[in-house]
């Protein structure tokens, strides 16, 4: 597989990017100048095959249509917002891809346990409805984490009542609509794909239902939360709380959020461990792999 061009747009994996080298030709479009960049890709148009997708690139009709032979777009990660997916499936092309933890812990820095006493009594995580928006491979990794503390699941998918594949999906409750699930949860957790019809699931119909004693999570997509109408119920006390890993316009977060303790901010780091990156390289190669040797793709999205 030496010959096969590999586009590498973003340096995302220096461990990704000396494996690469060892099986394939790899094209380091990072290392050339903005300006020369267009003619690179079409001085090696004829030779890519496969481009390593990320969400600093994005994979357009553009680039798409430039790439006659591209054969697979393999993710450095789950979401697949930044890549043409209906162009790349008319092609033939794949594309496989705790709240008060902070606060009592600023409590004790203050030093509010020596001068105030006791921190306040919370809600314990067991026991708790646990909702779930896209039960695919990150979602079902959460349920199963929730069973593990006796919460009881429920879930919505677009795709059906029952994801192929997903057979775990038989011993939780399957609500129709994003607004049912939500107001018979008190957690909800959102880790589906964004695409045109998931932008906004989570809607203000969605976070009333969810109510003021309600937590919402976010480890899907920004854009999948209507941002301003979450920042008005955190703000006004109609929801809650909220755990955050992504924002609409990262890096940039609303400021209305910083000075609000029922909720927790965090940087676009749900794969920000040495581990985790490692393992997102190695399905990369396996599925490049897979797909040059005619098999079966492991993660395949079109």
């Amino acid at each position: 597989m030496e010959s096969i061009g590999v586009l590498m747009p973003v340096l995302k994996s220096s461990y990704l990017e000396r494996e690469l080298e060892k099986r394939f030709n790899l094209l380091k479009l990072w290392t050339v100048p903005n300006s020369n960049k267009t003619q690179f890709i079409s001085d090696h148009a004829e030779s890519v095959r496969a481009i390593i997708g990320s969400p600093a690139f994005v994979v357009d009709a553009r680039v798409v249509r430039a790439l006659p032979n591209l054969e697979i777009v393999a993710n450095f990660g789950v979401g697949v917002d930044t890549v043409d997916l209906k162009l790349c499936e008319e092609k033939g092309i794949g594309s496989p891809t705790p709240r008060t933890l902070c606060e009592s812990d600023r409590y004790v820095r203050a030093a509010k346990w020596k001068i105030n006493g006791d921190y306040k009594l919370t809600t314990k995580f067991s026991g708790k409805r646990v909702g779930i928006i896209g039960l695919g491979r990150i979602g079902g990794a959460v349920a199963k984490r929730a069973e593990a503390f006796s919460c009881n699941v429920g879930y919505y998918s677009r795709s059906s009542e029952k994801p192929q594949g997903h057979d775990h999906a038989l011993k939780y409750k399957y609500y129709p609509s994003v607004a049912e699930l939500a107001a018979n949860s008190d957690v909800l957790v959102v880790a589906c794909a964004l695409t045109q019809e998931t932008r906004n699931i989570v809607n203000r119909q969605v976070i009333e239902a969810l109510g003021p004693k309600g937590v919402l999570i976010n480890i899907g997509r920004g854009p999948l939360v209507d941002e301003p109408e979450l920042v008005s119920a955190l703000v006004e006390g109609r929801l809650g709380g909220a755990g955050l890993d992504v924002y609409r316009n990262e890096p940039r977060v609303p400021e209305e959020l910083f000075g609000l303790e029922n909720v927790v901010l965090l940087p676009h780091a749900g794969t920000g461990t040495n581990e985790t990156r490692d393992a997102i390289a190695h399905l990369v190669i396996a599925n490049l792999e897979a797909h040059f040797l005619k098999k079966p793709l492991l993660t395949p999205v079109v």
